[in-house]
């Protein structure tokens, strides 16, 4: 994988991470609400699904 690939990458993700603060800071806000309330376990099951589920995508995408 070359350095251009990974710095595009991350250039997606903050693309991504940056649109639900612009569109909605209020629902933003209200689902951190959520999440401060969710105990470890649930939080560490989502980030394995997110991970999973990337992985996929990306084995799809690049395959």
């Amino acid at each position: 994988m070359a350095w251009d690939d990974l710095l595009a990458a991350l250039a997606l993700v903050m693309v991504v991470e940056g649109i639900m603060p612009f569109l909605s800071p209020e629902n933003l806000r209200n689902s951190l609400r959520v999440l401060l309330g969710m105990d470890d376990a649930a939080l560490r099951m989502m980030g394995l699904v997110s991970m999973v589920i990337g992985l996929i995508l990306l084995y799809w995408v690049r395959g």
